[in-house]
């Protein structure tokens, strides 16, 4: 299966991981459609990207995310490709943040309500089309949390979990179920402090659209198949991998 001649909507595209994608499609015959909350972004990334069609939208609000798919059928009508990238997350101590219950109900509405919402508004156009694809964007952090992230985890952990629970319900269904889990990749999600052993966006992409390609459903990027096996063997050993 070549990825090509599909018209793809990725949410978060500005900038990371979504951007990148945008890119790498492109250049295989397909039409992109990126959503991002700032405008000023999407702007910069047309620039980069001047095929890419752009859509400001914060898919942590219900509100925006029908006016997005609104649109889509309006604009769009075969788009067949749905890639929920968009995530967030807030590095802080649980107990000694007086904004955690906010910055916690803002990962959640981001994460995964924003994912599930556009997967139900997105689905009824997904399956009129040829070659439908939903596709998740997770975290092997779904297997093993880090400290530093305390609502991000579980936000991947329950998106992991919605995702296989979808792909069963949905096996007779003409639309693939796939999710794409990432180790730490070198973007702008990390603000300017990276861990060491992350990848760049290039190499990240590059393994899941190969992975794609194969028809994969269930993608592991880099080393969190061997995270994925480690957590299975020693789940103790692979916490203390994460969060050392």
């Amino acid at each position: 299966m070549i990825f090509q001649k599909n018209t793809v909507l990725i949410t978060g595209g500005s900038s990371g991981i979504g951007l990148e994608l945008a890119k790498r499609l492109i250049q295989k015959d397909n039409q992109v459609i990126i959503c991002g909350r700032s405008q000023e972004k999407l702007q910069k990334a047309k620039q980069q990207v001047p095929k890419v069609k752009t859509f400001q939208c914060d898919v942590s609000q219900k509100e925006d995310c029908i006016k997005l798919v609104d649109w889509i059928q309006a604009n769009y009508p075969n788009c067949n490709v749905l890639i929920n990238n968009a995530a967030i997350v807030h590095v802080t101590d649980f107990c000694q943040d007086d904004q955690i219950l906010e910055k916690t109900e803002l990962e959640i509405r981001t994460n995964l309500m924003g994912p599930i919402v556009l997967s139900k508004l997105m689905m009824p156009l997904l399956k009129k089309n040829a070659g439908a694809k939903l596709i998740n964007i997770t975290s092997g952090l779904a297997y093993t949390p880090k400290a530093a992230y305390p609502i991000y985890n579980a936000t991947k952990a329950a998106l992991h979990s919605f995702t296989q629970v979808l792909r069963k319900q949905m096996h007779n269904s003409p639309v693939s179920v796939i999710e794409v889990l990432f180790p730490a990749v070198d973007t702008p999600w990390h603000k300017g402090n990276p861990p060491g052993f992350a990848i760049p966006p290039e190499e990240a992409v590059q393994e899941m659209l190969q992975k794609l390609e194969k028809g994969a459903l269930e993608i592991k990027v880099g080393k969190v198949k061997m995270l994925y096996q480690l957590n299975r063997l020693s789940p103790s050993i692979a916490s203390k991998l994460i969060n050392k």
